[in-house]
């Protein structure tokens, strides 16, 4: 099947044909994951161990406080952890455990991944470690850390004489 469809009548189902929706797997009989993530193409050993390396995760900076949003659906919070090291690093880890396989159950995709992931981000100094917080709410972590306030410097005005 084509998004294109055919002039000449029939299906479109060619590897060379560019509009046709059958795709190629250059990658299917290596021992790795492929890019369809095609069930057949994906054993059972590595759908264990696959990273769940698209974690994706937004820093910004407000006058108060820097602010992580990571999208993790499907996650509990049980499931996530939050921790800040000595040397001003902040971590985000958790884990997606793989679906339970039935032996009657028959896999045509599988794309959504599973397993550890883990992000590391080096706070700047302004950053108070003592008091960071998180939340996670319909699948986002936010993670706030408040900045020390900046002392604005005094200015004394000298009288000029003369």
């Amino acid at each position: 099947m084509s998004l294109i469809p055919s002039w000449f009548g029939g299906r479109r189902s060619n590897v060379f044909d560019p509009f046709s929706l059958d795709l190629w797997d250059p990658f299917k009989d290596f021992p790795f994951p492929s890019s369809s993530l095609c069930a057949s193409n994906f054993p059972q050993t590595l759908r264990e161990n696959t990273t769940f390396v698209n974690t994706r995760i937004d820093w910004k900076e407000t006058p108060e406080a820097h602010v992580f949003k990571a999208d993790l659906p499907g996650l509990k919070k049980e499931e996530v952890k939050v921790e800040i090291e000595d040397d001003r690093v902040l971590q985000i880890s958790g884990e997606r455990n793989v679906e339970k396989e039935d032996k009657n159950d028959t896999w045509h995709r599988l794309e959504r991944s599973s397993g550890k992931f883990i992000r590391r981000f080096r706070l700047p100094e302004n950053a108070k470690m003592d008091q960071v917080k998180a939340s996670m709410e319909n699948g986002v972590l936010t993670v706030t850390v408040p900045k020390v306030e900046e002392k604005k410097p005094e200015v004394k005005a000298i009288e000029i004489s003369g």
